[in-house]
C-alpha cells in the first residue's frame, strides 16, 4: 500500500514535470515561432542603432579631366547620452570649447532622450583630432564624405554646390544630383549587455558617376580673371562673360560678377549664386540690330550698300517721335550696323513688316530657353506678335521692349557665326560611371537648326567686321586675328520714376573670331559700369583682352600680321592689353575667299619693318625660373607660363624661335616673357623688306 503510495506521488511529480516542460515548450515554441520578429525587431532597437551618413558624390572634370570637384573624407562626432551617464553638463563644457557651440545646445542634445545624436559634422582635422584627445567616454568619430572644390571659386556658378547632406542646390551639382550622387550610405552602431556602444560596420560605399564638362579650366580662369578687372575698372555692380564654340554649341567658359565659393556657399549672399549667365534678363540694346539686318537680309529686302536717310537723327513712330544717339544723314547698311544708327534699324524693320519680324526672332531661338544644361534658365521676356504696340517694331529693332539672357544672345550671335545653324549650347560632355562607356549627351541634343542661308551668314560677318574696323568696337580689334562683332548700351529702368535711366546701363559686346572659320564666340556683359558706359568703350577691351589670350592658346591661326604697336610693346615690356588702340592702318586682314571691300580695304596696310631684336628688360628678384621655350607651339608656351604664373607675350606662329628674357633666368610672379615663333622671323622681314627698297 505504501509502495503504491509512492509510486503515485513520482506519477504526480513526473506528470508536473511532464507538464511544465510541455509548457516551457509551448512557450518557447510560441516566442520562436510566433513572436520571433517582434522580439527580434526589439532586440535590434535597444542593440543596434542605424545613422544615415552622407554618400560619395563623383568628381567633376574640365574637358582636359582637371578636377574641379571631388569628395573627401571627414570625421563627424556623435554621443551616447547613456554613456555620458552624469558627465554630461562636463563633456557639454568641454566640447563648446573646441566647438564654438553653445553649452546649453549642446547640453539639451544630450538630455533630449535620443540613444544617438550628432555633435557635430564635417569637422577640419584640428577640430576632430582635439576631440579625440579629450577620449572622453560615450563620444565617437564616424567618417563621412564632404564635398571639396580645389579651385575654389573658379566655374562656381556651372558646378554649383551641395547642402550638409550633400544634395545637390545649384549648377550641375543640382542637376545632375540623381547621377553624381550615389545611394544614402547607413552605418550600424552596436550595444552590449551593459549599453557599451561600439562600430558594428558599414555598408559598402557605392560612388557615384564622374562628370566631364566643356569647359576648359584655363579659358574659365581667364575669362574669370578679365572679368572682375573689368569690375574693378568699371565700378559695375554685377558682370557676365561667355565663350562658347560656335561650330557645337559647347561652352568653353562662363563667368559670373558677384561670384561666390562653393565650399563655404552661405558664407556669400544669394544675388552672388545666381547664375547670371542663364537667369538674368536684360534689354539687349543695340546688339539686337544683328536680328534686324539678319531678318532683312535672309529676305532678300535689303542690301549691305542699300542708303537709308536716316533723317538727321529722328523718325516719327506711331506718335511717338524716336532720337538717334547721332544725328546722322544718308547711311548705307553697313553703316547702320558699325555706327549703330537706331533710326536706320528702324527702317529697315519697318520695310521687313512686324510678322516675319516676330518669326525671325522666335527663329533665333529668343522669347524661349535655349535647352542650356543648366537649371534656372530664363525663357527671356517676347511679347506675341498680337500684343505689339504700334510702336514695338521699332522699339524691338534697336533692342528695346524686349528682354533676353546673355546665353541666348551668344547663342543666336554664334548662329551667325557658324553659317546660319542655332545649336543648343551644353557644358555637359559626358557622364562615367566605373567601368562603364562614357555616355554623352549628343543623342539628347537636337539637331542644328539652320535660321538663315549660310550666304546671308557671310553677309553679316562682313558687316559685323565692318564694326571693329571702323565703327563703335574698334577697341574689339584684334592683334593677329580678324574680328566681328557687336556693340550694346542698354538703358535700365529706373524703378523710381518707370522711365529709362540715363545713367544705370548695361554695357555688352558679342562677337567672335577668326572671321572666316570662327573658333570662339564672346559675350560681355557689364551692368551699371559708372564713368563710360558705352558697350564699345568698356565691354569690347574685354573681348581683346580675352581673345588675344585665347586663340592662341587654343592654336588657331592668326590671320592678320601682328601690328608694329604690339611688337614694339613687347621689346618695351609695356602692357598691351591695357595699352591704347593703334591705328586700323596697321592691319591686313587675309580673306582669299572674300570679295573686295572698298569701305574695310582702306583700313588695312601691311607692316613695312619690325624692330630687329627682342631687348625686355628684366622683372627680376623673383623666384620662377623662366623655362626654355625654344621649339614649342603657341598652346604649350601658353599653358606653362599660366601655370607658372607669368604673362605671355606671344609675337607670330608656329614654333618658337627666341625669347626674352632667356632661359633659367629668375622672375617674379606676373612677369611678361615674350616670346617670338618663326612666322615673324626678323631676317625674313628685313631682307622682304630691303628687296622692296630695291624693287
Amino acid at each position: 500500500m505504501r509502495e503504491n503510495r509512492v509510486q503515485l506521488r513520482l506519477l504526480i511529480i513526473a506528470g508536473c514535470v511532464v507538464l511544465w516542460m510541455a509548457t516551457v515548450f509551448c512557450r518557447l515554441g510560441y516566442l520562436q515561432l510566433i513572436e520571433h520578429g517582434e522580439y527580434l525587431a526589439r532586440a535590434h532597437r535597444q542593440q543596434q542603432r542605424t545613422v544615415e551618413i552622407t554618400p560619395k558624390r563623383g568628381a567633376i572634370y574640365d574637358r582636359n579631366m582637371h578636377p574641379l570637384a571631388m569628395s573627401t573624407e571627414v570625421e563627424s562626432a556623435f554621443a551616447i547620452p547613456t554613456e555620458l551617464g552624469d558627465n554630461k553638463a562636463q563633456a557639454a563644457h568641454l566640447l563648446s570649447g573646441i566647438l564654438n557651440i553653445p553649452r546649453d545646445v549642446l547640453e539639451a542634445k544630450f538630455n533630449s532622450g535620443n540613444t544617438f545624436v550628432w555633435i557635430s559634422r564635417k569637422l577640419p582635422p584640428e577640430k576632430s583630432d582635439a576631440i579625440k584627445a579629450l577620449n572622453l567616454k560615450g563620444v565617437y568619430m564616424q567618417k563621412e564624405n564632404e564635398r571639396f572644390y580645389p579651385k575654389r571659386d573658379l566655374a562656381a556658378h556651372v558646378l554649383g554646390f551641395v547642402d550638409l547632406d550633400e544634395k545637390g542646390l545649384g549648377g550641375v551639382e543640382f542637376s545632375l544630383d540623381d547621377k553624381v550622387r550615389s545611394k544614402g550610405e547607413k552605418i550600424l552602431v552596436m550595444a552590449d549587455a551593459r549599453q557599451r556602444w561600439f562600430d558594428g560596420g558599414q555598408a559598402q560605399r557605392e560612388q557615384g558617376a564622374n562628370v566631364v564638362l566643356t569647359l576648359d579650366e584655363k579659358i574659365q580662369y581667364i575669362a574669370e580673371r578679365e572679368l572682375a578687372a573689368a569690375i574693378a575698372r568699371t565700378h559695375a555692380i554685377a558682370g557676365t562673360v561667355i565663350i562658347q564654340n560656335p561650330n557645337s554649341g559647347e561652352i568653353l567658359a562662363l563667368a559670373n560678377w558677384p561670384k561666390f565659393n562653393p565650399n563655404a556657399p552661405n558664407d556669400s549672399r544669394t544675388e552672388s549664386r545666381m547664375n547670371r549667365a542663364v537667369s538674368a534678363i536684360y534689354e539687349p540694346g543695340s546688339t539686337f540690330k544683328l536680328i534686324t539686318l539678319a531678318a532683312a537680309l535672309d529676305q532678300n529686302l535689303t542690301r549691305p550698300d542699300e542708303v537709308f536717310d536716316c533723317e538727321n537723327g529722328a523718325v516719327l513712330l506711331a506718335g511717338h517721335k524716336i532720337h538717334d544717339h547721332k544725328r546722322f544723314g544718308m547711311l548705307s547698311v553697313s553703316e547702320i550696323l558699325a555706327q549703330s544708327s537706331d533710326v536706320g534699324a528702324i527702317k529697315v524693320a519697318l520695310r521687313l513688316g512686324a510678322p516675319k519680324f516676330y518669326e525671325y526672332i522666335r527663329a533665333f531661338g529668343f522669347g524661349q530657353q535655349t535647352g542650356v544644361d543648366l537649371p534656372g534658365e530664363s525663357k527671356g521676356l517676347l511679347r506675341k506678335l498680337d500684343n505689339w504696340s504700334g510702336i514695338s517694331i521699332g522699339s524691338i529693332s534697336m533692342g528695346q521692349e524686349v528682354g533676353v539672357t546673355p546665353m541666348q544672345l551668344v547663342t543666336a550671335v554664334s548662329a551667325i557665326a557658324n553659317g546660319g545653324y542655332l545649336r543648343r549650347p551644353y557644358v555637359i560632355s559626358e557622364v562615367r560611371r566605373g567601368d562603364q562607356l562614357p555616355s554623352s549627351g549628343d543623342a539628347l541634343r537636337p539637331e542644328p537648326r539652320q535660321v538663315i542661308r549660310p550666304e546671308t551668314a557671310a553677309t553679316l560677318r562682313r558687316l559685323m567686321e565692318g564694326v571693329v574696323l571702323d565703327g563703335t568696337g574698334t577697341k574689339a580689334r584684334l592683334d593677329g586675328w580678324t574680328a566681328a562683332g557687336k556693340t550694346g548700351t542698354a538703358q535700365k529702368i529706373d524703378t523710381a520714376t518707370g522711365r529709362y535711366s540715363h545713367t544705370q546701363l548695361i554695357a555688352s559686346f558679342t562677337g567672335f573670331a577668326p572671321i572666316n572659320n570662327p573658333a570662339v564666340t564672346i559675350l560681355v556683359s557689364l551692368d551699371s559700369p559708372v564713368g563710360e558706359h558705352e558697350g564699345g568703350q568698356v565691354a569690347a577691351p574685354v573681348f581683346k583682352r580675352i581673345a588675344e589670350q585665347v586663340l592662341p592658346y587654343l592654336d588657331v591661326p592668326r590671320d592678320v600680321p601682328v601690328t608694329a604697336k604690339l611688337v614694339q610693346a613687347a621689346y618695351k615690356n609695356e602692357n598691351i592689353s591695357e595699352a591704347p588702340d593703334t591705328s586700323l592702318d596697321d592691319f591686313n586682314p587675309v580673306d582669299f575667299n572674300a570679295a573686295p571691300d572698298s569701305q574695310n580695304s582702306k583700313t588695312r596696310a601691311k607692316i613695312e619693318a619690325q624692330p630687329p631684336s627682342i631687348t625686355v628688360a628684366l622683372d627680376e628678384g623673383g623666384d620662377i625660373a623662366v623655362p626654355d621655350f625654344h621649339g614649342k607651339t603657341v598652346r604649350e608656351v601658353t599653358e606653362t607660363c599660366l601655370r607658372l604664373g607669368l604673362n605671355p607675350v606671344l609675337i607670330g606662329s608656329s614654333l618658337a624661335q627666341d625669347q626674352s628674357p632667356a632661359a633659367g633666368a629668375k622672375v617674379r610672379r606676373g612677369a611678361k616673357i615674350t616670346v617670338r615663333f618663326d612666322a615673324v622671323s626678323p631676317h625674313s622681314k628685313s631682307g622682304a623688306s630691303r628687296a622692296k627698297n630695291r624693287n
